[in-house]
């Protein structure tokens, strides 16, 4: 069966000229529109229901697909989604929130059966699956989230290389020369999500710039493994003096567990964080921390959405950019 990018490679258009084309919701010039339902008409070609019912169409409905998968920070991920549904009805659009593991069959199968006018996705993967899918669906999306190959797509995230860097040159500046990155849960790292490995990269990339000794550790999702992994980074890394943390839930117990172990936070080890504001915040001691923006992403991402639905152009991917409050838990590393 042919799909709407055979027709658009076909008529030497993109996805979205196609659709705007099939459906009359966007003017496009009598040419254009002739080589686009000449090439469908070659290929046998038969847009979904919706797209064919023309610009009166409207579900005013959007989809987020936000798949509760292991290692996900529910908290985060529901205010990210909270965020989305008050943007879009601030725009007069409800919000189809799908939980589920929405894989490339899934999501074909979500569009199908429910009227949405747009798609939103959340947990992108560097390779994620669901790309192919997504371009070939006669609907406009956004990634919250940037893959590897972002060609064709439109995506919107912290810049999460960006902030492993702020975090490594604020603690070089004050003078450390070793740190660990304890990153999110492994799971996380084998389904190659992009925001880890993007902060992953950001962190080593800015340590061997400074000439420091670094190492990166997953960090499982249970407070209770806390302990075990102060230990650990203390075996394994004696001349250690400061952790960047990006694993909520691990943040706090972390701290108290190096500080069980005799050391003092910032005065023995210095600790900044990638997480919002008001959980770097909650430890006894404030924790310097680039802040993870869930309701501006959330926000951002819907605004640029329903641009995409009025027609109008859209950067292909939008990068906030890190902001660092440094707060008690980091500070110069006097020489011994």
């Amino acid at each position: 069966m042919a799909k709407i990018t055979d027709v658009a490679r076909r008529a030497g258009v993109s996805p979205s000229t196609v659709s705007y084309a099939l459906s009359g919701k966007r003017p496009i010039s009598d040419a254009t529109r002739r080589r686009v339902e000449e090439a469908a008409r070659d290929l046998g070609y038969r847009p979904h229901a919706a797209a064919r019912a023309g610009a009166g169409a409207r579900a005013d409905v959007l989809a987020l697909a936000a798949p509760l998968r292991s290692g996900v920070h529910v908290p985060v991920v529901m205010r990210l989604a909270v965020s989305v549904v008050t943007t879009a009805r601030a725009h007069a659009h409800d919000v189809l929130l799908l939980t589920q593991e929405e894989a490339e069959e899934g999501l074909s199968r979500a569009v199908r059966t429910a009227s949405v006018d747009g798609l939103l996705l959340t947990d992108v993967e560097l390779h994620d699956p669901r790309l192919p899918t997504l371009r070939s669906l006669d609907r406009p999306s956004v990634l919250i989230g940037v893959p590897a190959d972002a060609y064709g797509l439109t995506c919107v995230d912290l810049d999460f290389r960006a902030a492993g860097e702020a975090c490594v040159n604020h603690l070089a500046e004050l003078g450390h020369r070793t740190v660990a990155l304890v990153g999110s849960p492994p799971e996380v790292y084998l389904r190659r999500t992009a925001y880890a490995h993007h902060l992953m990269h950001g962190f080593t990339t800015a340590a061997a710039r400074h000439g420091l000794a670094s190492s990166v550790h997953p960090g499982g999702p249970d407070p209770a493994t806390a302990p075990r992994l102060a230990e650990r980074l203390l075996h394994e890394h004696p001349a250690l003096t400061a952790v960047v943390v990006h694993n909520e839930p691990l943040l706090a117990p972390l701290i108290a567990a190096f500080e069980h172990l005799g050391l003092r936070v910032p005065a023995d080890l210095s600790v900044a964080a990638v997480c919002p504001d008001d959980l770097a915040v909650t430890p006894r001691v404030p924790v310097t921390s680039v802040s993870l923006p869930a309701d501006e992403l959330g926000a951002r991402a819907v605004e640029l959405l329903i641009r995409k639905l009025r027609g109008t152009p859209v950067p292909e991917t939008t990068l906030l950019p890190p902001r660092l409050t440094e707060r008690a838990s980091t500070s110069r590393r006097m020489p011994a």
